[in-house]
This record gives structure tokens, sequence and C-alpha cells, in this order.
């Protein structure tokens, strides 16, 4: 069993979860199990300490059925992403899950070989390619405020960056993830 620090100086200053908590999902379609581990995130920081978590912008991705322009290298860098294709899951008219299939440029890795399938690239190159599929629970802007607000306090020092970003870079800019910095009340 985990122990939690008590208000006292135990515990820790500062927690990331980076793009991850999108794949806890919601068996129970309440969010409980997303409260519970917002709960205990903010039972292990310190008084003062902060919850640095980011999740997709899933309000895009629900509204246009697919990922930002702006989301390509920021968090997989590099040429090798040949293709990304979006999903979204509507049960009774709610969006309960995003699915994002991966196509990565394995040529030159050493990782490819014959069964491996072949995509053709804009400028006409032929790359052997590597599949893969994530899950994740599309955790609106919305949604994930109230959610992070519920358990640290609706007054709590919470802000929100785009992309890692203080402010978006132009007005039109789309950010690709929502950075959530929210602090533990003295």
């Amino acid at each position: 069993a985990v122990s939690t620090p008590s208000s006292g100086s135990s515990g820790i200053n500062a927690e990331y979860g980076g793009n991850s908590f999108a794949h806890l999902p919601d068996f129970l379609g309440d969010q409980s199990m997303h409260k519970r581990a917002i709960s205990n995130f903010h039972k292990m920081l310190k008084p003062g300490g902060i919850l640095i978590i980011d999740h997709r912008n899933y309000d895009h991705i629900i509204k246009f059925g697919k990922l930002p322009n702006s989301s390509s290298k920021l968090y997989y860098q590099g040429d090798r992403i040949h293709r990304i294709k979006t999903s979204v899951l509507t049960v009774d008219g709610e969006c309960t899950m995003i699915t994002l299939d991966y196509e990565i440029d394995i040529s030159g890795t050493g990782l490819a070989d014959a069964t491996d399938p072949m995509r053709e690239k804009p400028d006409g190159t032929v790359v052997s390619i590597s599949q893969f599929r994530l899950s994740y629970y599309p955790h609106t802007l919305a949604k994930f405020n109230a959610l992070l607000e519920g358990v640290f306090g609706e007054d709590a020092d919470h802000k929100v960056l785009p992309d890692f970003m203080e402010s978006k870079p132009s007005e039109d800019y789309v950010p690709s993830y929502l950075v959530h910095i929210i602090k533990r009340k003295e």
C-alpha cells in the first residue's frame, strides 16, 4: 500500500502526467476512476506543490474528426510519422473514445522486414511502415477543468497552456495539447 503524506513536510513538490492520463478508461461512464486518480495525485503533493498534466485538444478532435495541424511533431519528433488516422467513437450521441492509428516510417532503422507494409511518401520514396493503435478517453477542456477543480478546489491556482507555451503564437493557432498546471493549496 502506498502511504499518503500528511499535511506536514512529506510529499512531493511536483508531479507530471505527460499525455498518459487519457489512457485511463472510464468503464463506469461517470469519470469516477479519473477523479480517483486526480485525488491520488492531490494527496501525494506537498501543500503548495503543483500538478502538471496534459491532454490532447479533444474539443478540436471531436468537432472536426481529426488532429489539429499542429499535432505532427509535438511529442513525436523527426520525419518518421507517415500518417495518423483519427477515429471518434460516439455512443448515444456522446464521444466516448478517440483512437489514433499511427503509421511510422521504419526504413533504415534495422527494424523493417519483408512482412511490413510499404507506403509511398509525397516525394515518391517507398518506405517500410510500422503500425500501432492508441485509444484515449476524450477529455474536453471544460470537463477536465471541472475534474481538476473538483479535487483541488474551484479557487485553486490553475492555468492552461497551449502546447507548453505561455500563449498561442497567433489568434488562429489551434493547439494540439492543453497543459494544465494546478497548485495544491498551502
